[in-house]
């Protein structure tokens, strides 16, 4: 409690704090409303819901080179902020589009929204980082994840009881005054130069393009030549099909087979048990993390959810559904802690950043390749029980898969490792 009274102590965190709680509130509070009018105004096309998801993943795809740029080149102060600013603004126009009922203009706008916000949490992050002490960090990483953690429980949930009470059009107005709320807290608060501009006073038509792209590619080289780095991020990569499809896999079992006339109230309890879940089995793997080989937490939490989505498909009650999707919740975050734990302890510290910025584009590239899959398959080609074998047989086969190479690679890493520090 020490730790938090301290933290809250420091105004421009407190500031940092809650402008990211708003952000976070504006985009999914919207994008859960506007996912369920779709899916009531065009009950037979559920491709709307999907291609919704789309237009908030795919913008990573065609930036994810420049996010990290533009954070530290130029001013994160007003990087946050004109996100914000800009956000706020889009939701106005959204809604617009929303009253006129032209699709491809309402897609166009959410994924222009979209792709304004991937720049906000770099640039808010660095603002962290320049305004805490090193001790801190930990605290306030902490805190994130309490805040990511109530999300899972209850944004859902919100989303839907506020478009159960004002519509769409009152959701997509609350969109707009938490984005502009948080740009007032990000305008308010007073940061060091070095916090705001770590590398210097830039402007955006300084940025070399070309600079960028080899830093990139350096990151690139850097991956495929260390085998275990490779195959753990191709973890990750398992991890955006299993995002991409959970984005809206449960909610069309719950409308189209188990609960049709209910299927909004039991959504709101769904993400409430998905929430829970991955809260209680983040616990768990951080608390025998440092007892057990990172790939053994790996394999069990894939073998976990392979089978938790496998048998959730063949299921005829929704608390049934329920209760296998809770332990589906329970294995991911041993997936994530394993991963998470491992990738620090043999990424040399220089390519760290140029390794990160590789992960995100991959996680999201599966996860929007996931639903566009979805998109073109179901309902036409494939029913939802066959979208579950599949995402639940690629789990199982990667976690069959580094069953069988992990432990073996591991070795081989540990080996090179003590090589070198024995002729060091």
């Amino acid at each position: 409690m020490q730790k938090f009274k301290k933290i809250f102590q420091n105004t421009a965190f407190v500031k940092l704090f809650f402008a990211n709680i708003t952000s976070q509130l504006g985009s999914i509070i919207g994008l859960t409303a506007f996912t369920f009018y779709l899916l009531d105004r065009f009950s037979e096309q559920p491709m709307y819901a999907t291609l919704t998801e789309l237009m908030f993943s795919l913008p990573t795809l065609f930036l994810f080179f420049l996010v990290g740029v533009v954070a530290d080149r130029l001013d994160r102060q007003k990087v946050a902020y004109y996100c914000d600013v800009i956000a706020a603004l889009l939701s106005i126009i959204l809604l617009g589009a929303i009253y006129i009922g032209w699709m491809p203009l309402v897609f166009a706008v959410l994924f222009t929204r979209s792709g304004f916000q991937k720049f906000f949490f770099p640039a808010e992050q660095g603002l962290i980082q320049g305004t805490l002490s090193k001790e801190d960090y930990g605290t306030a990483a902490g805190l994130n994840q309490m805040i990511g953690s109530m999300f899972n429980l209850f944004g859902t949930g919100l989303g839907v009881l506020v478009y159960w009470g004002i519509g769409v059009y009152g959701a997509v107005i609350i969109d707009a005054i938490s984005f502009i709320l948080s740009g007032i807290l990000i305008k308010m608060g007073t940061y060091s130069k070095k916090a705001k501009s770590p590398n210097g006073e830039h402007s955006l038509r300084e940025l070399n393009l070309k600079f960028v792209l080899t830093d990139f590619k350096d990151g690139l080289l850097y991956i495929l030549r260390h085998k275990l780095l490779m195959v753990l991020i191709g973890g990750f990569v398992v991890l955006g099909v299993v995002n991409g499809g959970l984005t809206v896999m449960p909610i069309f079992i719950l409308k189209y087979k188990l609960a049709p006339s209910s299927y909004e109230e039991f959504a709101i309890i769904f993400g409430i048990v998905i929430g829970a879940g991955m809260l209680i089995g983040s616990v768990m793997a951080a608390n025998i993390v440092q007892k057990m080989k990172f790939y053994h937490l790996i394999v069990f939490g894939l073998v976990l959810g392979g089978s938790s989505v496998i048998f959730s498909s063949v299921v005829t009650t929704v608390w049934l559904f329920f209760s296998i999707m809770f332990v589906l919740a329970l294995g991911i975050p041993f997936i994530n802690v394993a991963i998470g734990g491992w990738l620090p302890a043999i990424i040399d510290p220089k390519m760290m950043g140029r390794v990160q910025g590789w992960i995100s584009p991959l996680m999201m590239l599966a996860h929007s390749v996931t639903l566009g899959f979805i998109a073109i398959m179901y309902p036409t080609y494939m029913s939802i029980e066959m979208l579950y074998w599949i995402v639940g047989a690629m789990l199982l086969f990667v976690g069959m898969f580094y069953f069988i190479v992990l432990p073996r690679i591991s070795e081989q890493k540990e080996n090179q490792d003590s090589t070198l520090s024995t002729s060091v």
